[in-house]
């Protein structure tokens, strides 16, 4: 019986990725196969299917980062997600001056209202 094959992000980019967040004790990497953060149910970064590092940034910073880095939004499932600006691999390499916008994407995060937990409450 043959085993299904699961998905994962490039290993280069995983590392790039993991440097970058192990900068930020604060922040937990989760995503087995492509990793993520999040703060209080809200995603704020993310290696999608195709391997590019995805940042979601509030509107002014957004567009400074679309604007400077020549890049577009991220699309998921034919859907282009609005507020998730996707990460030239240059850039990815650069993890000091990539440093600032992850933070500019807690900071946006942590802003929003946590989203309710999915997961059953535990039983005492």
């Amino acid at each position: 019986m043959a085993t299904k094959k699961i998905a994962k992000a490039p290993a280069e980019q995983v590392e790039l990725y993991e440097k970058l967040v192990s900068l930020f004790p604060e922040v937990e990497r989760k995503g087995a196969g492509f990793p993520y953060t999040s703060h209080n149910g809200n995603m704020f970064s993310l290696l999608n299917e195709r391997g590019e590092m995805v940042l979601r940034l509030g509107q002014p910073e957004r567009e400074a980062f679309l604007e400077k880095y020549k890049t577009k939004l991220n699309e998921a499932y034919g859907i282009v997600q609005k507020e998730y600006a996707v990460v030239p691999d240059d850039l990815l390499r650069k993890t000091i001056e990539l440093k600032k916008h992850f933070e500019a994407s807690l900071a946006y995060v942590r802003s929003l209202k946590p989203k309710p937990t999915t997961r059953p409450a535990a039983k005492k």
